[in-house]
């Protein structure tokens, strides 16, 4: 069942790499450096031209993204990521919007080639099974549609279970390269980022099955959850917050109506701790991105609750999570999955949840999105709203109580400004509404 690995080395295999080939990059803490130190060097050397890269976001170096492999590499990334923000914003690199939940298609349909598949696994077991780890999203999409796949053995790789687990069949090329995974690093939550997981708790019943990323504001929220009982997560990523719950025994899955028992995720970035969790634990499921992402299967579950973030939110209710004007940030993401999943759900609450202004002291909520920006989640999908200030239920409201909800929640330094914006937008009527809310 399990024949020996023969191994070359990192230089040696991606010369499997032709001119104008699509190559895919695993993702976040997964992204195999060696092979993407060994194929740049291939292109100092100027043996490949217009070679396409393709990836969610990534930790580490992107070298392939430098302005000086302009004509060589091509970067058009799938999530716009820190590391290759800067170069996207100055279009030396692209990026294509899609929801997460379709990365993975992009392949299948043949929208976006892929000729060559760089991923990092760990070593093989005993029936000849290696594991993708922190990382299935689209990459198992592009194992399954690229001509070669390339795969780094990595000891450090958790040997994570579902649809992470794939045959050495699968795999052509085999480099060894032990090298520990990039770990992320987490602030504590300010005292802005602990009230708005205040609020955001108050919405969760026992029972609720929960998607969340990863960051201050996500910890802040599962901080309060210490009481509840019988939470479950069905998400797209999970970080280091998630296991003092697991330990507790308030996450435990035991409500889920999908995978009962069991996390379910696509992706992760955390400490060490987090990379240890998973490793040979049969409560964890690494999935593909079309099956975390897939609104039914999320709505599957009663009680769900998404809780995305956002960077602009206008009196309408438009949300903007990708771009700062016309300069992208980030990407769609799982956002929109995640919130008409939940929305759909039975008891499931869909939050939006931000600081109510930027740390320059710029209101996060305005009277219009700026131009450029881009609605991500629309004024038609959002539901609830959450600040520091407290959470509104924008579902079913019209555009001039939505605009009173949302004035309610944004910081008192921008208010009047924001009411004077809705009293020009809506006209005399808008003080009707006003009083009428208030009363």
């Amino acid at each position: 069942m399990n024949t020996p690995i023969k191994f070359t080395t990192a230089e040696e295999a991606v010369k499997v790499i032709k001119s104008g080939d699509h190559v895919h990059l695993s993702s976040v803490a997964s992204a195999p450096q060696c092979l993407i130190k060994a194929m740049c060097a291939r292109g100092e050397a100027g043996e490949l031209k217009n070679v396409h890269v393709h990836h969610l976001h990534t930790e580490g170096p992107a070298p392939y993204a430098d302005p000086k492999f302009e004509g060589v590499f091509q970067l058009d990334s799938l999530f716009v990521g820190a590391n290759v923000r800067k170069v996207t914003q100055s279009g030396y690199a692209d990026y294509i919007p899609i929801f997460l939940s379709e990365t993975q298609k992009l392949y299948r349909s043949g929208a976006v080639p892929c000729n060559v598949a760089m991923i990092q696994v760990c070593p093989p077991d005993k029936h000849g099974y290696v594991s993708l780890g922190t990382s299935v999203d689209a990459t198992l999409a592009a194992i399954e549609c690229a001509d070669h796949v390339i795969a780094v053995v990595n000891k450090y790789v958790p040997r994570a279970f579902g649809q992470a687990m794939i045959p050495l069949s699968k795999i052509d090329l085999f480099v060894q390269d032990d090298q520990p995974l990039v770990e992320a690093k987490f602030s504590e939550p300010s005292d802005v980022e602990k009230a708005i997981g205040a609020h955001c708790a108050e919405l969760i019943e026992d029972g609720a099955t929960l998607q969340m990323g990863i960051g201050a504001i996500p910890n802040a929220v599962l901080a309060q959850l210490g009481n509840h009982k019988n939470l479950g997560i069905h998400t797209e990523m999970f970080a280091d917050g998630v296991l003092p719950l697991v330990r507790k025994g308030v996450i435990n899955g035991e409500a889920k109506k999908t995978d009962p028992g069991k996390i379910v995720s696509t992706f992760l970035m955390g400490s060490q701790e987090v990379y240890n969790f998973i490793d040979d634990n049969p409560g964890v499921l690494m999935m593909d991105v079309g099956y975390t992402n897939d609104p039914y299967v999320i709505s599957q579950n009663d009680r769900f609750v998404a809780i995305n973030s956002a960077i602009q939110v206008d009196l309408t209710g438009q949300v903007c999570a990708d771009s700062i004007g016309t300069k992208f940030w980030s990407g769609v993401g799982g956002q929109v999955d995640f919130v008409y999943g939940a929305s759909l759900s039975k008891g499931g609450k869909a939050i939006i949840a931000m600081p109510s202004i930027t740390t320059k002291g710029v209101s996060k909520i305005a009277p219009v999105l700026d131009t450029g920006a881009g609605v991500v989640t629309t004024r038609n999908h959002i539901h609830w709203l959450v600040t520091e200030n407290g959470a509104v239920d924008l579902y079913g409201k019209t555009l001039q109580e939505r605009a009173r909800l949302v004035i309610s929640i944004a910081h008192p330094s921008a208010q009047e400004e924001l009411d004077r914006a809705a009293f020009e937008r809506f006209g005399s009527h808008h003080h009707y509404i006003k009083g009428y809310m208030q009363k």
